[in-house]
């Protein structure tokens, strides 16, 4: 690809979404790199940052345009930004969850939105979503980020019909365990009931440990490019674990699927 090639990828301050703005800027793309706030955010190497907060609308609607003023086209769209919460569903106040789904679902709807004119003006674009493989499997006490990927996945295949029609095609990728900061930084409910406290004892340190040994997230960014770049297909999950839970979901009955996952969580 030449310079002429333009992507947008959010939330690149670190992890996965820097790791995959990188690697589009070594493959020769024009890549904007969105972060929340331009003076906390070290520059990097063939990737312009943009000031956008995907969870306010007119944030996001002016930093679509700073893109557009620049570049003029918008090839690739990546909604990479997002965030998580640890704590029984119960103990969840409905404000965190609000603002867990400003980022996960509604800040991919407020971007993706402020791209799709341009895409359906060029006749082509391709956007691709970064989901988790708790968008199609649930998970004990992250109830709310499991339903924001599911949310998030719902939209991505329905949009995908209805934009097809402009040569624009929507497709998800689902990693499992990364090796980042994310499952580390994940804040905890704020309100806490004493009779789930055993059990997300339990769950927390079993994160700990599968995010330990969690592959690096330049698997995870090879996978975007690969959906981003490659010929068409919805779901994309990254090699390893996550490629072998698709497997189990789509052929493996409830029981023992459900009892694999309270084993990789630590329960009983």
């Amino acid at each position: 690809m030449s310079q002429n090639s333009v992507v947008i990828v959010t939330g690149v301050s670190s992890g996965i979404g820097r790791i995959t703005a990188e690697k589009f800027a070594k493959q020769g793309w024009r890549v904007f790199g969105t972060v929340r706030n331009l003076t906390k955010t070290q520059p990097f190497a063939g990737v312009e940052l943009v000031e956008m907060d995907v969870r306010d609308e007119d944030s996001v609607k002016r930093g679509i345009q700073s893109i557009i003023d620049k570049a003029k086209r918008i090839d690739v769209l990546v909604n990479n930004a997002g965030g998580s919460i640890l704590g029984a569903m119960e103990e969840t106040s409905i404000a965190e969850a609000r603002a867990l789904f400003d980022t996960n679902f509604f800040g991919v709807l407020s971007t993706t939105k402020a791209v799709l004119p341009h895409m359906r003006n060029q006749r082509s674009g391709r956007i691709v979503n970064v989901s988790s493989v708790l968008g199609f499997l649930p998970a004990p006490y992250m109830a709310l980020y499991s339903a924001s990927k599911h949310a998030l996945e719902g939209l991505s295949e329905s949009l995908d019909h209805e934009v097809r029609q402009f040569g624009i095609r929507v497709a998800l990728v689902e990693p499992s365990f990364t090796k980042t900061n994310f499952e580390q930084n994940t804040p905890q409910t704020a309100t806490k009931i004493s009779d789930y406290n055993k059990e997300i004892g339990v769950v927390t340190e079993a994160i700990r440990i599968n995010n330990q040994k969690a592959p690096d997230p330049a698997e995870v960014a090879a996978t975007i490019l690969k959906a981003a770049l490659g010929k068409w297909k919805m779901r994309h999950t990254p090699k390893g674990e996550a490629s072998l839970l698709v497997k189990l979901r789509r052929f493996m009955p409830f029981g023992p699927v459900d009892k694999g996952l309270r084993k990789t969580f630590g329960l009983a």
